[in-house]
């Protein structure tokens, strides 16, 4: 039966003239509610005043709730209530959409149930939030006054009954936790008998035995024991996190899974450990499981939480590719500018038969798929000949440049060190595109001029012509374009994340040096190479073919869908313009004006991939910049300082020294302690 008045007084007094506990505090939440979370402070000031008011309704209130809380179920919702379900990420997120559309039954002898119904929205720790912790202790205060000696004693036994089950319970979990072969795959040392995680079951089953027989215990070697499993934890976090071991939703899930029963048991121990609850510790409590229930109803919660790790793995393993693409000296610059003009010349080559493409294929989906190839495969190669395409730095940079900011602390030389890396990423990022676009421009117009020379007829059109230059134009959606690129951008960087991730998840290395089909067409030693090249490439090679096709296919959903959806990317917009300027035998200005237009493109193309990636990495790691303002002026110091180390490799800082060699005397004694001279 719903109850619709809209007192609380009246509530309170019809569920405690009914004996029906489940039912008052179900409507007391359905109230709370209902109001909005700033009315819901006044809401329990005015149960607070009616029980002063009416000191038999407390008593009553009190010894009905006191007597249903022992007649039900407790270390159920101690364990599960905001712990990951042991079944795994995937068949949690299932569960709970199922939930939302064909719900469970609930039992009301179980307090888990309970507290799924009377907190049955995901927003319901806005008002719980609402309402302060002083209100709440007044409250419970209140009511533990007009509870009677043994109906406290008896509550009191029965929750700590109940909570030592749940700290058993919890601590045999942790213990078998060891044993998942995930884990394992991370730290093969989780497989010693004297593991954290199984040291801290013994020490659990001591001091439950101590506190059932209410004899002193030292808890100081157990606090020991739970600070190294989640040291354990830790550590297993980041090496899942890290380049070269891989993570997985499962394991993000696990690893969650594991801090949350930990922090659990700890907080069961610091409430149930006296031998009379202290009404804080269990107000806390209190509030922690209800906040869980209010949040199981969410999948958006679940996923964010579950996903945190994968995506921070995914964005280190970008990250550490972003290292090779940043330059910090004059040789290093000219090494990436030789390596842009090396991919400005597969680019000419990658438009030009682009354009043939376009002549010869008329259907919109079969074009599409065709141009995706072209573009997916040229980057490969690319890629595979250790040239650059400008374009695929941001995604990888950025990334860098997040990790830049986990790694410092906060202070003006953080946004010192934060702004020399800014300019080192722009001035790699002019290299990138100079050498891309100086190259595919000339490139082009050498080939448009030698197909002018040997034939009686430009490469294009006069059409042709007229689309390039209005492909270019700014005042067409040309920059909404640029920016479509750039998110394909960020894609592809994300991708390129993913594959080294489940790689390394896989370990892709052993896994081809050893496979059956392999073993039978190589021999060992090509095997081995083949078995490397893959291992340390497979992440970049997906994401540019993944890349390419994102490009091609725009278009064509564009055309069928009648949207504005294109692409423009600022290396074949270069080489598109180098095209159409012999062809159409334009003007030098504009010409100039095109590669103004060009580079805008750019512009647009490396700032949304950027910035997104940016983002991304500094959410996945949890961090953020205290302040992009503090950081500009510091690049505004340095462009007055040394204005040309901007764009170019003058005017650079110092490079740090280089470490000094080890004493002898520190080496002999490395290696009096290797594991060798152990072993002889």
């Amino acid at each position: 039966m719903f109850f619709k008045t809209n007192r609380l007084p009246e509530i309170v007094q019809q569920r405690v003239a009914e004996q029906d506990a489940y039912h008052l505090l179900k409507d007391l939440a359905d109230h709370l509610r209902r109001a909005k979370p700033k009315r819901a402070p006044e809401q329990i000031e005015e149960l607070i005043t009616l029980f002063r008011q009416n000191p038999e309704l407390c008593q009553k209130t009190a010894t009905l709730l006191v007597r249903w809380l022992c007649g039900v179920r407790l270390y159920p919702l101690f364990i599960s209530a905001g712990i990951f379900s042991r079944d795994g990420f995937r068949s949690e997120l299932l569960a709970r959409w199922y939930e939302k559309i064909n719900p469970s039954y609930k039992d009301r002898g179980d307090l888990r149930d309970v507290f799924s119904q009377i907190f049955s929205s995901e927003y319901d720790g806005e008002w719980l939030d609402a309402i302060s912790p002083h209100t709440w202790f007044t409250l419970l205060h209140l009511l533990r006054q007009h509870t009677s000696e043994h109906d406290r004693e008896t509550v009191n036994r029965y929750l700590r009954q109940e909570g030592f089950h749940a700290v058993e319970m919890l601590s045999i979990w942790v213990a078998a936790e060891e044993l998942e072969p995930d884990l394992i795959r991370l730290d093969k040392k989780l497989l010693d008998r004297d593991s954290p995680f199984v040291a801290m079951k013994r020490e659990v089953a001591h001091w439950l035995e101590a506190r059932e027989q209410d004899r002193e215990f030292d808890d100081s070697h157990l606090d020991v024991m739970l600070n190294q499993c989640r040291k354990q934890v830790d550590n297993l976090r980041k090496k899942g996190t890290g380049a070269g071991a891989g993570s997985s939703m499962g394991v993000a899930h696990l690893l969650e899974r594991l801090e949350q029963t930990l922090n659990r048991m700890t907080l069961l121990m610091n409430v149930f450990s006296p031998k009379e609850i202290a009404p804080s510790q269990m107000l806390r409590l209190t509030y922690t499981l209800a906040h869980a229930a209010a949040a199981q109803h969410s999948v958006s919660w679940l996923w964010k939480r579950s996903v945190k790790m994968l995506s921070r793995s995914i964005t280190q393993n970008t990250s550490n590719r972003g290292e090779h693409y940043i330059t910090r000296n004059q040789k290093e610059y000219m090494n990436l500018l030789r390596s842009a003009a090396g991919g400005g010349v597969l680019i000419a080559l990658m438009s030009w038969f682009k354009i043939y493409l376009g002549s010869v294929i008329t259907n919109q989906f079969w074009l599409g798929i065709a141009e995706g190839l072209n573009y997916g495969v040229g980057f490969a190669v690319i890629y595979m000949l250790g040239f650059t395409v400008a374009t695929k730095q941001p995604a990888m940079t950025a990334s860098r440049f997040a990790a830049a900011v986990e790694r410092n602390d906060k202070g003006i030389a953080v946004n010192k060190k934060l702004a020399n890396l800014l300019v080192d990423v722009l001035r790699s990022q002019t290299a990138a595109v100079l050498g891309n676009v100086l190259v595919a421009v000339s490139l082009a117009s050498v080939i448009a001029g030698c197909f002018l020379a040997f034939s009686d007829f430009p490469m294009l059109n006069k059409a042709q012509v007229q689309y390039q230059l209005k492909a270019i134009d700014p005042l067409k959606p040309t920059l909404l374009y640029a920016a479509i690129a750039g998110v394909w951008l960020f894609c592809s960087g994300i991708i390129s994340g993913f594959f080294d991730n489940r790689c390394d998840y896989l370990n892709m290395r052993m896994r081809m040096r050893y496979h059956p089909v392999l073993k039978m067409l190589l021999p060992e030693q090509w095997r081995g190479k083949f078995a490397d090249y893959l291992h340390d490439n497979y992440g970049a090679l997906m994401g540019n073919l993944c890349f390419g096709m994102l490009l091609g296919m725009t278009g064509f959903i564009g055309h069928a869908t009648g949207l504005p959806l294109d692409i423009r990317h600022v290396a074949f917009s270069s080489a598109n313009v180098g095209y159409a300027a012999v062809s159409g035998s334009l003007s030098f200005w504009v010409f100039l004006q095109s590669l103004v237009f060009v580079m805008m493109i750019g512009a647009v193309n490396l700032w949304v991939s950027f910035s997104i990636t940016l983002w991304v990495a500094l959410r996945s790691r949890e961090t953020r910049i205290e302040s992009w303002w503090a950081i500009f002026r510091e690049v505004k110091t340095i462009a007055k300082e040394r204005p040309l180390s901007l764009f170019l490799p003058m005017q650079l800082p110092p490079e740090p020294a280089s470490p000094q060699p080890k004493k002898v005397e520190q080496k002999k004694e490395e290696t009096a302690q290797s594991p060798q001279n152990d072993i002889n």
